[in-house]
C-alpha cells in the first residue's frame, strides 16, 4: 500500500496538519518521479503550422504564458480586482433592442414534472426518443430546458436569478443564438435570432439568404451559436476570466446537447469553421474592433462589452445517418453576412470597466483558422453502460436540468455507496459502451457533440463513498494515455482496481488515505472540496495538443472540462444529492500532488460532489414571471 510525502508545506494555515496514510514532507519531492511530463515535449506540428510557423508559434507561447500566469499558488493568486465594482457589476442580460421579440411558450406553472414531452433522465445515457419536429413548441423547450431562467432567488433587499446553464459567480458570460429555416409560428423564412433568457424570447436580428440551409444543412436541422462577453466575468474574477469564460461555454454545449437529447435530436460541434465565419453567422461583426491596451487599464470602454465568437453547433434529428458539410463553401457563403440587413443595437452592461489585456491578447492568439479539410463526421450513437439504475430517482430530464443548482456548503455528512459512485462515472467517460470497450473517442452523451478524441482526465479524492476506501483516485478518459500518465506521475502510485469496479471503467486506486485537510487546501482553502462524497481536478493533456493541433485547442480543453462539469452536475442532483464547480484552485500544487511536471498534463478544473446545505435565508421565486430587476 503507497504511503505519500507530499513534496509542498500543506496547508499554509495549519502547519501542523498530518492526514492519515497521505503525509507531506519536502524531503521527499526527490524521490517523485524524474521521468514525468516535464520530459521535452514535441515540436509544434508542421501540418497545423505550414501557413505561418513563426506567428503560430508566438501564439502557442503567448497561451501557454497566460496559462502559467493565471495560476493561484499559495503564495499568490493570479491578477484580479482588489474588490468588487459593484456600482459596475455588468447587466446579465443582452438585449438587441429594437430587433423584434419573438416570445417562446412556457410551460404550464407548477412544471417541470414527469410527461410525455420529458423522457427520463437516465434513459437518454441508452437511447434517444424518436425525434421531434421542429416547431415553436419544441425550439422553446430547448432554450427552456438548456439556456433560460430556472428560479429567481431573494434575500433581504437582494434579487438575482440563476439559469438553467451554471456559470461561475453567476455572472453569465455566454450569450446564444438560433440561426434557423423557417420555423411555423416563428418565421416564415430562415432567420438569425439572439435567445433573451430573460423574457425566454427570440430577437430576430437578420433574415438568412433564400436556399442557406438546404444548401449545406439536412432537413429538419438547425444551428445553435454561443459567443462570450469577457467582461462579465473579468469584472470578478480578473485574468483568470479567460478560463471561467470557456468552462462557462462547455457547460453550455453540454446543456444544449442534453436538452436536445430530450426532442431526439443530435448535437456536433461545426469545428471546421474559423473564428471569423462564427463571428459573422452570428452577427458579432456589428461590435467595433477592440483596442487592446498595452496594460490593465480602468475607465470607460464600452467595446470591451463585445462578445467573442466561440463555437456553432448543428442540430438534427437523430438516427439521420452521415451528412456532408462543405467547411469551405460554408465559409465563402458566410462571408457575405455582413450584408444582411442586421436589426438591433447591444445593450451597454456597465458604466466603467477594467480591462486586463493579457485576456484579450490571449483569445486573439486562440483564434481558430478555418480546417477546410476537416471531415464533418456523426458517429453512431453509443449507449454508456448501466451499473446501478437503481441509483436515479426516477426524475425526468427536465425536473434534473431544471433544478440543477451549485451547491455553496457541503454537509459533511451524506454518503454515497460505491456502485452509485461507479454509475456516475459510467456516465463520465466519452465512449460510453463503444469503440471496442476502450475509452477514447467521444461516442457517448454528451461527449458526442465534441469533435475530438477526450484529452481531459480526472483525479479523484474520495471522502465518503460506502465500501471504497478514501484517498486518491484517477479515471483514465482516454486509454491511450494510460503508459504517459502512468509514467509521468509518481512512482509510487499503486494504480490498481478498485473492488467491484465495471470492467469498462478505467478507474485507478492511486493512494488510500484521508485526502479531505488535502482537497480542501488544495482548492484555495475552500471547505467544499472535502465536505461532499468526492471531489476531483479534470487534468487535461495541454502542451502536446497546443503544439500538435494549434493554440486554438486551448479553450476547447476548456470546454471538454464543462461538457463534463455538466454531467456531474446532472448526475448529483439525478441521484438525490448536489453539486458545484470550483474554478479556484493552487494549479502547481495539485500537479505537485500527482508527480506533474511540465505543461504535458494540467489541472484546468474542479468539482465537488455530495450532500448540500440549504441557506433557509434565501427565498426562491419562479423563473417566470420574474421581478422587474435586472440580475
Amino acid at each position: 500500500m503507497s504511503q505519500l510525502h507530499f513534496p509542498f508545506p500543506l496547508p499554509l494555515k495549519r502547519p501542523s496538519l498530518h492526514l492519515r496514510r497521505l503525509t507531506m514532507s519536502f524531503s521527499s519531492f526527490s524521490s517523485s518521479s524524474s521521468s514525468s511530463s516535464s520530459s521535452s515535449s514535441p515540436s509544434p506540428s508542421t501540418t497545423h503550422l505550414k501557413d505561418d510557423p513563426v506567428l503560430d508559434a508566438q501564439s502557442l507561447s503567448l497561451v501557454l504564458t497566460y496559462h502559467d500566469r493565471t495560476k493561484h499558488s499559495f503564495t499568490s493568486y493570479a491578477r484580479g480586482p482588489r474588490g468588487l465594482d459593484w456600482a459596475n457589476q455588468p447587466n446579465p442580460f443582452r438585449r438587441y433592442a429594437p430587433a423584434p421579440l419573438l416570445p417562446l411558450l412556457h410551460l404550464p406553472a407548477g412544471d417541470p414534472s414527469p410527461g410525455l414531452d420529458a423522457p427520463p433522465y437516465s434513459s437518454l445515457f441508452r437511447s434517444l426518443p424518436p425525434p421531434e419536429p421542429i416547431s415553436k413548441a419544441t425550439i422553446s423547450r430547448l432554450f427552456y430546458d438548456s439556456l433560460a431562467l430556472s428560479a429567481w432567488k431573494t434575500a433581504g433587499f437582494s434579487t438575482w436569478s440563476l439559469r438553467v446553464n451554471p456559470s461561475s459567480g453567476n455572472l453569465h458570460p455566454t450569450e446564444a443564438y438560433l440561426i434557423a429555416p423557417g420555423v411555423e409560428s416563428l418565421s416564415d423564412s430562415g432567420f438569425v435570432a439572439h435567445y433573451a433568457p430573460k423574457e425566454h424570447s427570440l430577437e430576430v436580428r437578420a433574415a438568412l439568404p433564400s436556399g442557406f440551409f438546404s444548401k449545406f444543412f439536412p432537413e429538419n436541422s438547425f444551428l445553435v451559436g454561443l459567443s462570450s462577453i469577457f467582461w462579465r466575468e473579468a469584472w470578478k474574477y480578473g485574468e483568470r476570466a479567460f478560463r471561467y469564460c470557456n468552462h462557462d461555454v462547455g457547460h453550455a454545449i453540454a446543456a444544449v446537447a442534453m436538452a436536445a437529447a430530450g426532442l431526439g435530436w443530435d448535437v456536433k460541434l461545426l469545428d471546421g469553421l474559423s473564428h471569423e465565419d462564427v463571428k459573422r453567422l452570428m452577427g458579432l461583426h456589428v461590435f467595433p474592433e477592440f483596442e487592446i491596451p498595452s496594460r490593465p487599464v480602468k475607465g470607460k470602454m464600452v467595446d470591451i462589452e463585445f462578445e467573442h465568437p466561440d463555437c456553432a453547433l448543428v442540430v438534427f434529428p437523430r438516427g439521420i445517418g452521415e451528412f456532408n458539410v462543405n467547411y469551405r463553401e460554408l465559409s465563402s457563403a458566410l462571408s457575405e453576412f455582413p450584408r444582411l440587413e442586421w436589426k438591433g443595437k447591444p445593450n451597454v452592461l456597465s458604466k466603467e470597466h477594467v480591462c486586463w489585456d493579457i485576456i484579450y491578447r490571449t483569445a486573439e492568439a486562440a483564434k481558430k483558422p478555418l480546417t477546410a479539410g476537416d471531415r464533418f463526421s456523426i458517429d453512431p450513437f453509443c449507449e454508456s453502460e448501466s451499473h446501478s439504475e437503481n441509483s436515479y430517482k426516477g426524475f425526468s430530464v427536465r425536473e434534473v436540468v431544471r433544478k440543477r443548482r451549485s451547491a455553496v456548503d457541503m454537509d459533511g455528512v451524506t454518503a454515497m455507496d460505491r456502485p452509485t459512485f461507479y454509475q456516475i462515472l459510467l456516465h463520465c467517460v466519452p465512449s460510453g459502451s463503444g469503440n471496442g470497450g476502450k475509452q477514447k473517442k467521444q461516442l457517448a452523451l454528451p461527449y458526442r457533440a465534441l469533435s475530438w478524441d477526450a484529452e481531459v482526465h480526472a483525479a479523484l479524492f474520495v471522502h465518503r463513498v460506502t465500501g471504497l476506501p478514501k484517498g486518491l483516485y484517477f479515471l483514465v478518459r482516454n486509454e491511450d494515455h494510460f503508459e504517459m500518465l502512468k509514467k509521468a506521475m509518481r512512482p509510487d502510485f499503486e494504480w490498481v482496481r478498485p473492488e467491484g469496479c465495471p470492467p469498462s471503467l478505467p478507474l485507478y486506486q492511486l493512494a488510500r488515505g484521508d485526502c479531505e485537510q488535502l482537497a480542501k487546501q488544495l482548492s484555495c482553502h475552500q471547505d467544499i472540496a472535502g465536505d461532499g462524497c468526492f471531489s476531483l481536478g479534470m487534468v487535461a493533456h495541454l502542451e502536446p495538443v497546443l503544439s500538435d493541433k494549434g493554440p486554438w485547442m486551448y479553450p476547447r480543453l476548456f470546454w471538454e472540462t464543462g461538457v463534463l462539469g455538466q454531467i456531474l452536475y446532472l448526475e448529483a442532483h439525478a441521484v438525490g444529492i448536489s453539486a458545484t464547480g470550483i474554478g479556484c484552485f493552487f494549479d502547481d500544487p495539485v500537479h505537485e500532488l500527482l508527480g506533474l511536471k511540465g505543461l504535458n498534463f494540467q489541472s484546468l478544473y474542479h468539482f465537488t460532489v455530495g450532500g448540500p446545505v440549504l441557506d433557509k435565508r434565501i427565498m426562491s421565486l419562479p423563473a417566470y414571471p420574474g421581478p422587474k430587476v435586472d440580475a
